[in-house]
């Protein structure tokens, strides 16, 4: 990855959007371009923090989902609709995390066609080992105070609930 840019290219693409279609779109436009790189920069740095525990962000999240349930597994489809992603992302993810001996795929007790991902002891470690680089780096969000954290996520929850992404 290049080092840091002499200008800010959001703060350039905003003069020129400004100039072209006025203040209003430029602000909408320098808005969501700052989410939508500032998410590239953190999922590149998560990305960085958990490699020693050899698994992705992708595959760190689905660990912790399975760590906070009480039996400790879940349908695939459940995994799916929590993690908000596509079935076959999670087949790939399991794929993985299976092949590291963190997660076992059992047969659904109750639907023949249907498979629980279960984690493993193993995976219960190695999950709280990356939960703790990840706190350690405070999130990488160290940047931003306490009250900064709260509002960026207040801001963000009204965003995801105007594109339905939950139901208050």
């Amino acid at each position: 990855m290049p080092g840091p840019l002499r200008i800010d290219p959001i703060a350039e693409a905003r003069r020129h959007w400004e100039e072209r279609w006025g203040p209003e779109p430029a602000q909408a436009m320098a808005a969501i371009t700052s989410i939508v790189r500032a998410q590239q920069l953190l999922l590149g740095r998560y990305e960085e923090l958990l490699r020693p525990f050899g698994m992705t962000f992708a595959r760190y999240e689905l660990l912790q989902l399975l760590s906070f349930t009480r039996a400790g597994e879940l349908p695939v489809g459940k995994i799916g609709e929590r993690l908000q992603v596509h079935r076959s992302s999670v087949t790939n993810a399991v794929d993985k995390l299976a092949a590291d001996g963190l997660v076992e795929r059992r047969p659904h007790p109750d639907d023949g066609r249907a498979s629980l991902v279960a984690i493993t002891p193993v995976g219960r470690r190695r999950a709280a080992a990356a939960t703790e680089a990840l706190h350690a780096e405070d999130f990488t969000i160290a940047a931003l105070a306490p009250e900064d954290r709260e509002a960026l996520t207040a801001i963000l929850a009204r965003l995801r609930l105007d594109a339905g992404d939950f139901i208050m």
